[in-house]
């Protein structure tokens, strides 16, 4: 599947505001970007040999982590999406936006703690 970058991102915007309330309001407070592939460092991290293998990643301390007393210089928290690795795998833009949809929840999901035997599908 062939699609622009800015045409990837509308579609991303269309996912997003397709999102329940609660997820909504969590991910207002992450950052959610869109990267073209994961890099090789995040692969070697995660032990995964194909880039193919990740879809999303999230990155920041969850919030049932989080206390007052965090130390200063944190980055905020992150959700990346990986555009190429989401193209390559979907074959129409209903799928990517489902796709998209998919990442972005389970993604929100270990933001606030869970591991990915406790996503809710």
């Amino acid at each position: 599947m062939t699609v622009s970058p800015e045409e990837f991102e509308a579609w991303i915007h269309e996912a997003l505001a397709g999102l329940p309330a609660r997820f909504a309001a969590l991910a207002n407070d992450v950052s959610i970007v869109v990267e073209e592939e994961p890099s090789a460092e995040v692969l070697r991290d995660l032990e995964l040999e194909s880039e193919d293998d990740l879809l999303g990643l999230y990155q920041g301390v969850p919030t049932d982590e989080t206390s007052f007393f965090q130390p200063a210089g944190q980055l905020p928290a992150r959700i990346s999406i990986y555009r190429g690795p989401i193209l390559r795998f979907c074959r129409t833009k209903a799928e990517v936006m489902q796709e998209v949809w998919d990442t972005v929840v389970h993604e929100l999901g270990h933001h606030v703690g869970l591991d990915d035997e406790e996503m809710p599908y």
